[in-house]
């Protein structure tokens, strides 16, 4: 099982703040049945340089495999970037840098604003002139800033991946825009094939790893099946399968 999105490498950004608390995240992982995590930290091109901010994770990445080293049990890690979009990012030379490693992957996080036309060029080129896999981070917690949705369309109908956070199907109902994203995220897995998951964990509060809890939803509301094709479809976009 694999956590595609989350904060858990050590104070590197408003995540994990020390090792203690990145072990027991992976520990609640773990025990989640999770084996592979994605660890997606922050990135912020108007705060930080590439360099700069490759050299603070891979720093804790690091230290992190150290203790993996001696805890097999612990699921394993591979790094990346949830990249904020910044306007010319589509000609960045570094673009590739922030992709999961070892892969051509990018975690893309959209301006929770009105999206433009601008920025649907920008992700249309990425994906065909650049060459990169783009994944749209938490996909619902977007639709509610889009009062013009032709940018939102023409951005979802391209062929990229979708991720879902675990947290948007656990908790609906609690509030009316949390109950919008839960309706959201369920008529995605129902419509499109492209959809992945993360917890999008920070802490083990508010903001804990929670992925089992989210699948048990998924099973009870589109069965077994339909489980089992996102798990199928995340380990080929990483390949793993």
């Amino acid at each position: 099982m694999i956590d595609f999105h989350t904060h858990i490498l050590p104070g590197i950004d408003d995540g994990s703040r020390d090792m203690d608390m990145t072990i027991r995240m992976l520990e609640a992982e773990r025990d989640q049945g999770v084996t592979h995590i994605c660890a997606t930290p922050h990135f912020y091109a108007h705060r930080r340089s590439v360099d700069f901010f490759l050299e603070r994770r891979n720093r804790a990445l690091k230290e992190v495999r150290k203790v993996l080293a001696d805890r097999p049990d612990l699921p394993q890690i591979t790094p990346g970037a949830e990249v904020l979009y910044f306007r010319g990012m589509e000609q960045a030379e570094l673009l590739p840098e922030l992709c999961l490693e070892g892969t051509d992957i990018l975690l893309l996080e959209m301006p929770f604003d009105q999206w433009s036309n601008e920025m649907a060029k920008a992700i249309e080129t990425i994906l065909t002139k650049r060459g990169l896999k783009v994944v749209l981070a938490h996909v619902e917690r977007y639709l509610r800033f889009q009062k013009d949705k032709a940018a939102w369309e023409q951005i979802l109908n391209m062929p990229l991946t979708l991720q879902m956070n675990a947290e948007s199907f656990i908790h609906a109902g609690s509030f009316l825009r949390q109950n919008k994203e839960h309706k959201l995220c369920l008529q995605l897995l129902e419509e499109r094939s492209n959809c992945i998951l993360g917890t999008d964990c920070h802490n083990m509060d508010e903001r804990k790893p929670n992925l089992a809890e989210a699948r048990a939803v998924i099973e009870k509301k589109t069965g077994t099946k339909r489980l089992e094709e996102i798990d199928a479809y995340t380990e080929t976009l990483l390949g793993n399968e």
